[in-house]
């Protein structure tokens, strides 16, 4: 077997830790089930709002 291929099979070897970066209640359900996960707070720049994050891009960025 090529090297790549089997770097890839290891990979799908090895223990699944699940980066979650949406509801908290997804991760929850995955942890019930033994995946370990980690929770990403993350919150878009202006709320979401595409003319706020626009006038930021204009002044530099967020």
């Amino acid at each position: 077997m090529e090297k790549k291929t089997e770097k890839i099979l290891d990979l799908f070897r090895s223990e699944l830790i699940v980066v979650n970066v949406g509801p908290k209640s997804f991760a929850d359900v995955l942890e019930k089930q033994g995946f370990e996960t980690l929770q990403v707070d993350y919150k878009p720049a202006a709320g979401g709002d595409r003319r706020m994050m626009e006038m930021l891009e204009y002044l530099g960025g967020y």
